[in-house]
């Protein structure tokens, strides 16, 4: 009885390690991809075609279950995109530095602004 709970308690151990880490749904190029596309869809960047440096998107932080993706306006304000890696729900935050207010504007899924 002794062996075989030791055989049961090494088949356990050895099938937990030998799984594999699950890779994310959405990956850190998907994010930055559809939130790219979404701003350009949604805000005038006319304004920056003389100085690119006032509108940008980039990468920001990224947890175990999300990535941050950073839109910049003109205005100054910032709008935080969390995109969840294995949906691709996306809170978005705005962040005013005018104001020091921060503000939840809505949740996307990202994946409707991915094209192909």
């Amino acid at each position: 009885m002794k062996k075989l709970l030791i055989v049961l308690t090494i088949c356990f151990l050895l099938f937990g390690c030998s799984k594999k880490l699950e890779e994310p749904k959405i990956s850190s190029d998907i994010a930055y991809a559809g939130v790219n596309n979404y701003c350009h869809d949604n805000y005038d960047w006319s304004v920056a075609e003389g100085n690119p440096d006032i509108m940008y998107v980039k990468m920001g932080e990224e947890t175990d279950t999300e990535y941050e993706v950073i839109f910049r306006s003109y205005t100054g304000a910032f709008l935080n995109f969390y995109v969840n890696k294995e949906d691709g729900k996306t809170r978005i935050i705005e962040n005013s530095q005018l104001t020091n207010e921060t503000n939840e504007l809505e949740s996307i899924n990202i994946l409707d602004y991915i094209k192909e």
